[in-house]
Order: C-alpha cells, then structure tokens, then sequence
C-alpha cells in the first residue's frame, strides 16, 4: 500500500493549497458535502452562474456511477475494481455499491490530492468478506498505478477500471488513450473500462468551463462524444453504448435529464 500510515493528518492537510480551487473540492460542493472551503465554493458558484445545470449533472454522474458499479459486480460478475481519480467520499461509493451486490469485492481507490489522502481512513471501511484500499498515485502515471494495484488485486483475474469525470483533465487525445491502453494491456480478458466525462454539446457547459479553467484550477477538457468513442477501441461496448449518461441503464419513471456528459462500458474481449 501507499505511504498512509507514516503521515499524520496534519501532515497530510498541510499539504492542501487552500489558495485556489480544486476539482474534487468543487465536486464535493455540489454534491452538498462539506469537505470544500471558500475558494472551491466561489469556483462552483461561478460555474453554476453561467450552467445552472451543473449541479444536477454532478449528482446525475453520481447515479450514473452506482448503476455501473451495480451491474459490473451484478451482472458482469466483476469482483474487483481499479477507481482512477476517486475524489472525496461522499454518498455511494464504488466499495459500498459494489459490497451492497457482493460483500466479497475488492477495490481499489486511486487519487493525488492530499485531501483524499486525509479522508483516506473513510474510504477504508470494507466488508469483513471484501477489501478496500487507497493508493496516492497519478493515473498519468500507470505503471506506477498497475504496480502498487497488484498489491491488493489479481490482476490475473477480471478487474474493472473506473475512470469517471477524470481524463478530462489530461488534455492529449493520445496520451488518454496511452493510458487506457496501458491499464487494460495488463489485465485479462473479460475486464471492463467504464468511463464518464463532460461533453461540449452545449454553449452554456462550453462557457462554464472556459470560466472554470481561469479560476486557477486544474483545467479540465470538455470532449466530442466522438473523442471520447475513441477511448472505447478495440472494446465491446455494453448496451446502450455510449450515451448522455443519465440515460445508461436509466432507472425509474420519466425522461432522463438531459446533461452535458457522456459515459460507456466497454468489456475487453
């Protein structure tokens, strides 16, 4: 496992700039978490002032993610999980979702941000069956990722890799797909990538993001559903495809919210 124990908390939070914005601060905002300061609340407040819709797309990609997870550990069979980029805890995270369908499921959480970090012992609590762990690392750094994962999953077995609302921060086409490319070479057939990312399919979501990536934050990418389709090469797309992804899976009554957001499953065969 990563280095957790050795460092404090305090150590851990004085490594937090408070300065500036941050993604997963942000995310924890409008998702109504406290885990956010002043900063992170200017930054989301900015961006839901041009795109009022922001909010209801963060929480719509949080649904998004549990009916992934449940049908990965459900129907796909899947018993282990790679989440790449994970942000803050907040409500349903993959290891609840996933232990809810098979308390035997072993995840593994992947993040850079020393407030995930700090939070880390929250993420920690797993089934008595399962495992749970966190690892700091970068995802554009995948061989570093892949080998500290193998402490704690079989890489020999099916694995599914998470990457939600994530790669829009690595800007490349190219080096997105280097790095997909590199975490499925090393797992086995049978695994699956599940993704989701922001889409530039309106103006407003366009405006909200030009703005966003000014605020002094990591910027973050918007892409082409058609982009993001070349992520999923050489993969079998599982129903519906990719899609806005309130409408994968969709469960309950009435019409999916429309968002700025896409997201597939894809199995590698």
């Amino acid at each position: 496992m990563a280095d957790i124990a050795p460092r404090s908390a305090t150590e851990q939070i004085s490594k937090i700039d408070t300065s500036v914005p941050h993604s997963a601060r942000i995310w924890n905002y409008w998702l109504g978490g406290k885990d956010n300061f002043e900063v992170d609340r200017m930054a989301g407040d900015q961006v839901r002032a041009v795109f009022p819709a922001m909010v209801e797309t963060a929480r719509e990609s949080r649904a998004y993610l549990s009916r992934v997870v449940r049908f990965l550990a459900g129907e796909a069979g899947i018993r282990q999980f790679l989440d790449l980029g994970t942000g803050l805890p907040t409500a349903d995270n993959t290891h609840e979702v996933a232990q809810r369908v098979r308390p035997d499921s072993r995840i593994v959480y992947v993040d850079n941000d020393p407030m995930v970090l700090a939070h880390a012992r929250a993420l920690l609590v797993s089934t008595p069956e399962g495992q749970t762990q966190y690892l700091h690392a970068d995802l554009r750094d995948p061989e570093a990722v892949l080998r500290q994962a193998a402490e704690h999953l079989d890489l020999g077995q099916p694995v599914a890799v998470l990457l939600f609302g994530v790669m829009g921060h690595v800007a490349d086409d190219d080096q997105v797909i280097a790095i997909i490319r590199t975490l499925l070479a090393a797992v086995p057939s049978g695994s699956y990538l599940a993704m989701s990312d922001g889409t530039d399919t309106s103006e407003a979501v366009v405006e909200s993001h030009r703005q966003y990536n000014e605020s002094g934050a990591v910027p973050y990418h918007l892409r082409s559903p058609e982009r993001i389709a070349r992520f999923f090469d050489g993969l079998e797309l599982v129903e519906p495809g990719l899609v806005p992804f309130t409408q994968w899976r969709h469960e309950g009554d009435g019409t999916p919210a429309v968002v700025d957001g896409y997201g597939a499953v894809g199995r590698k065969p």
